[in-house]
């Protein structure tokens, strides 16, 4: 099982990006579905997290700004995120429950800056 995660990049803030996720392999099912960040110097943190059926939870800097949602016959998970600002600058890991394993893609950093 893989996660590719894309879409990061350089934003000003104020900007949006939109990051996806893709599980592949030998998937029987999939969990909970989420995005956490890393920035130079701190803990990796939690963004967000989807269930199979929606159900949401979302750290409380990116409320309003950010929102997860899925595709379960694509099995991707993707990350809007609006109103961005310097201080969401980071590398952004999805992760999942596969198969009822925990699976992380490689990191796409999302920087943001004028």
């Amino acid at each position: 099982v893989q996660l590719q995660a894309s879409g990061g990049g350089l934003v000003q803030p104020g900007g949006s990006l939109r990051l996806s996720c893709a599980a592949s392999g030998n998937i029987f099912s999939i969990g909970l579905m989420g995005w956490h960040r890393q920035a130079p110097g701190n803990q990796r943190e939690l963004v967000a997290l989807i269930n199979p059926s929606g159900t949401t939870n979302y750290a409380d800097s990116v409320k309003g700004r950010f929102t997860i949602s899925r595709d379960n016959a694509k099995n991707t998970v993707f990350l809007q995120m609006n109103s961005l600002k310097p201080e969401d600058t980071a590398n952004y890991y999805c992760n999942a429950l596969v198969n009822r394993g925990s699976y992380w893609g490689q990191g796409t950093l999302v920087t943001v800056s004028s």
